[in-house]
């Protein structure tokens, strides 16, 4: 069974699994707690990591240099064990790197780093893909934190994302998990979103461009969660309908689309990291109450 590991201070503690390395809950001194507990019954993730790819394939299928594999939703590193390398009080590292099960579907030398910090109210989750190959390396990876809608001690009708930027960035959907590149109308008014369940009804909602490196999410005047990230153009709300939370995920890179090519090096916003490079992908997570 996956170990968990727990870091914290007198303000926070922050649970992450060698499993997928994913973050189990984040927890105030007061018990209060504000990442997504898992409940099955809804959907059983809590803050899974996307790697090496972000969404749905066709046919659950991805081309490498014209040689096919299959590959699920969202990639498998969410479904692997992760070594937990460094631990202190107040941060960890995991990383993951190429097995023989994962040379049969992503034919590639790779490390994927996980780091956790504390500071204050905030956790820093910083990834890194190294590129330990002697060739280009297609991948997309992205953050899927889900956090409790309502927040603590908040009423559930007045939650909203706000975006650092205040722009409308125009929305895309899914079709069978698969992007449909028809922009639609941004449902953001001068950077302010006001979240209701049945914006879900049709599955994500995706901001491919514009939504900024920055936002906040919560009642005004009340509890909040301000998340910022680097490297991460593409961002995606997602929830079920009446389901008690709201995935708020920063990506590089999305699901292929419709009618598109199975390449994962063609897929939008697919990063191609060069022989011996690493990329980093930071995500920042502070609680203000």
């Amino acid at each position: 069974m996956s170990g968990t590991t727990r870091i914290g201070n007198d303000q926070i503690t922050v649970d992450i699994a060698a499993l997928g390395a994913e973050m189990q809950s984040i927890t105030t001194t007061d018990g209060a707690q504000w990442l997504w507990n898992g409940d099955a019954k809804y959907w059983g993730g809590r803050s899974p990591i996307l790697f090496p790819m972000v969404g749905k394939a066709p046919n659950d299928t991805i081309s490498i240099e014209g040689k096919s594999y299959a590959m699920g939703q969202h990639g498998f590193a969410r479904s692997s064990e992760f070594e937990l390398v460094a631990a202190g009080a107040m941060s960890c590292r995991f990383e993951l790197m190429a097995t023989e099960a994962s040379w049969q579907v992503f034919p590639f030398d790779f490390l994927l780093a996980l780091s956790y910090e504390i500071e204050g109210k905030a956790i820093t989750i910083t990834a890194e893909v190294s590129n330990r190959d002697h060739k280009l390396m297609p991948f997309g990876i992205g953050f899927h934190p889900a956090f409790v809608w309502p927040l603590p001690g908040s009423p559930a009708d007045t939650h909203g994302v706000s975006l650092d930027n205040g722009a409308e960035p125009a929305l895309i959907r899914l079709d069978h998990g698969l992007v449909v590149p028809e922009e639609l109308p941004s449902p953001f008014q001068a950077g302010m979103l006001v979240l209701e369940h049945g914006l879900f009804e049709a599955d994500a909602m995706l901001f491919p461009e514009g939504a900024g490196a920055g936002l906040s999410y919560g009642c005004p005047g009340g509890p909040s969660i301000k998340i910022d990230w680097t490297n991460l153009p593409n961002l995606a709300l997602w929830s079920k309908p009446d389901a008690p939370f709201i995935c708020i995920e920063p990506w590089h890179g999305t699901a292929a689309e419709v009618g598109g090519s199975d390449d994962l090096e063609k897929r939008p916003y697919s990063e191609v990291l060069g022989p011996g490079a690493t990329a980093r992908f930071v995500m920042r997570i502070e609680v203000r109450v």
